[in-house]
């Protein structure tokens, strides 16, 4: 029988392994990163925006008005998870910031946020694809809240990576929630992001996946109806098994209500991930007897006015709903409400004669008082502090109107809240928590 020569037999074995190497190369590779309890890592973020914003013309301008927007950011934070999430839940991490700073300009009105340096480490829930943060240091102001809820939470960009093993050159579908955490989205109604694994690339000694996406896709956002072209690309650590890099460029348009482009803004998102951090604000000594869990006091905002010499705290389900002069009103989530109006020291009136004058204007009104708690001192207020309560009938409906009037060294307040039934127990705490943290002064 006739055998191969060796030259021949050489081919073939170069052939075989050839084949056999190729083949290797093909093995289809599973993108994904595991958030388990304790999973730690260093994050960092830049941002640079531009463009221009045209807003509609007013009735006495024939022409619209366009504005120049350009704004940059800078974010650089230690993350732990606490709970990564099952059965429906979101992952909840605990977050020290070493770095946050963001700067916009929309025409010649200039806008820089950051966090205080005592509540820079937080713990971050997660509700319908928004951050939900409190800081157990302190209250946060609402600027910080929605400075924290516009940064990209990480583990939701899991959804950037697929569902199976997958090959170089094969595609997928980004999740949703992925691309609504990219682009701050609060829904997208059509379009979708495609990603597709391009090739493996080694950076620092270490075999990393080279992923690219793009994609355009609509929906609405806080400003509006609006539409982004999304294009990036990421690097997936195949050693460590986590996305450690994306780059992302972004055009986001604003549309009116027929879809026609008001304007539109340019970005670059770059994030960057380091494993195996260890920051001591995070251990497990540092977290041992802190409050991880949301509660009543940990959750309360921190509101500042400089120009009224003003500051306190409230439940976050009230909200500021405006300042008039000397006079900060909020709202409640369900209809009830309160105003402040911060006065100088020599015209607080006492609880008596505040009294008087409220049943006088309620009665004016064809309110009907049908109960009154007559004043008394507030025991243990930081300040001098008294409190009286009505129970009326304004136009036909139920209402308890709650009132304190505030001494302080460098002024006073009077609170006025005018209060639903449904839950009036714990609305009242809230509206007293309101008054006891009313401070008057110097505010920075």
């Amino acid at each position: 029988m006739h055998r191969p020569s060796k030259s021949l037999h050489a081919v073939l074995v170069a052939l075989t392994l050839s084949v056999a190497s190729l083949a290797k190369c093909e093995e289809p590779h599973l993108l994904r990163e595991a958030f388990t309890a304790g999973y730690q890592y260093h994050v960092s973020c830049r941002v640079e925006v531009s463009g221009n914003l045209t807003l509609p013309a007013e009735k006495n301008q024939s022409v619209p008005q366009t504005l120049k927007v350009n704004g940059n950011s800078a974010i650089e934070y230690d993350e732990r998870i606490l709970d990564p999430g099952a059965n429906g839940r979101e992952p909840k991490t605990a977050r020290i910031y070493r770095r946050i700073d963001f700067q916009r300009k929309i025409g010649d009105r200039t806008q820089e946020s950051t966090i205080r340096s005592n509540v820079r480490r937080l713990v971050v829930l997660r509700l319908q694809n928004k951050e939900v943060p409190f800081s157990p240091d302190g209250p946060l102001t609402w600027s910080e809240i929605d400075l924290v809820r516009t940064d990209v939470f990480t583990p939701a960009l899991a959804g950037m990576l697929p569902n199976r093993p997958v090959r170089i050159g094969e595609q997928w579908t980004a999740d949703r929630s992925a691309i609504q955490e990219l682009t701050d989205m609060e829904r997208i109604d059509e379009g979708q992001v495609e990603c597709r694994f391009e090739h493996i690339t080694t950076l620092s000694n270490r075999r990393h996946a080279r992923v690219s996406f793009s994609g355009t896709v609509r929906g609405i956002n806080e400003d509006g109806p609006n539409k982004q072209q999304l294009d990036g690309y990421f690097f997936f650590d195949l050693e460590s098994n986590h996305l450690g890099y994306l780059s992302l460029k972004g055009v986001n348009s604003m549309l009116d209500k027929d879809g026609k482009t008001l304007g539109s803004v340019e970005g670059v998102f770059v994030l960057t991930r380091q494993l195996h951090t260890r920051a001591p604000e995070l251990s497990d000594e540092a977290l041992r007897n802190v409050a991880l869990e949301p509660n009543a006091d940990n959750t309360q905002l921190l509101y500042e006015n400089p120009d009224l010499g003003i500051r306190f705290l409230h439940a976050r389900r009230w909200h500021v709903a405006g300042v008039r002069g000397s006079q900060v009103a909020l709202d409640e989530a369900r209809g009830s409400g309160l105003l402040i109006t911060v006065e100088p020291s020599g015209r607080i009136p006492t609880a008596a004669q505040f009294l008087n004058e409220t049943r006088t204007y309620l009665q004016q009104q064809k309110a009907k008082i049908q109960r009154i708690d007559p004043p008394h001192r507030l025991p243990a207020a930081p300040n001098d502090m008294d409190r009286f309560t009505l129970q009326v009938e304004v136009t036909g409906q139920r209402v308890v109107m709650d009132y304190f009037v505030i001494r302080q060294a460098s002024g006073g307040a009077i609170l006025t809240a005018r209060l639903l039934p449904d839950d009036l127990v714990n609305l009242q705490k809230e509206v007293e928590q309101v008054a006891r943290s009313i401070q008057i002064g110097n505010v920075k």
